[in-house]
């Protein structure tokens, strides 16, 4: 039986993830960005050799396609990642129009290869910022705010979904 285009898409996301590990560039976490079932972009974790703990699979591959196609906006685009995206990359994915994600493994398989646990931030992120167990502290608002209107003026939201 031939694998479906979906199954051919996360193989490459998986091999990806492999070649980044084996070049010792990250942890073995891929991604590839599918529109109109060809791939646009792909990228693997460069957390090591880039010294920035951003860069996840799938940031890469996002940060790779948008600079490919000289878009912020990837409305109509998949992404299939090798594991379940973190807070991080599914905040990114969401704010990149991404519309549908197809993962491999689940971030709750792969905790025990990892000597960090994530559960206390994740469970943070829906708290607002004065009650979540980093110390934060407002600084400095009107003119930070300022710096803001001063360059981008209030713009009409379109009604959110509910």
């Amino acid at each position: 039986m031939e694998d479906s285009p979906d199954d051919q898409f996360m193989r490459r996301a998986i091999e990806l993830s492999a070649r980044g590990a084996t070049l010792g560039d990250g942890e073995p976490f891929a991604a590839v960005i599918v529109k109109d079932g060809e791939i646009i972009g792909e990228g693997w974790n460069h957390i090591i050799v880039d010294h920035d703990p951003s860069a996840h699979g799938e940031v890469v591959a996002i940060r790779n396609t948008c600079r490919k196609l000289k878009t912020r906006d990837l409305t109509g685009c998949d992404i299939y990642t090798s594991c379940e995206p973190c807070a991080m990359c599914a905040a990114l994915i969401a704010m990149t129009g991404i519309q549908r994600i197809f993962y491999g493994t689940t971030l709750e398989a792969v905790k025990p290869h990892f000597s960090v646990d994530y559960t206390a931030t994740y469970q943070n992120l829906h708290l607002p910022v004065h009650q979540r167990h980093l110390p934060a502290r407002q600084l400095l608002a009107e003119e930070a705010y300022a710096a803001v209107s001063h360059t981008f003026p209030i713009k009409e939201m379109p009604d959110a979904d509910v």
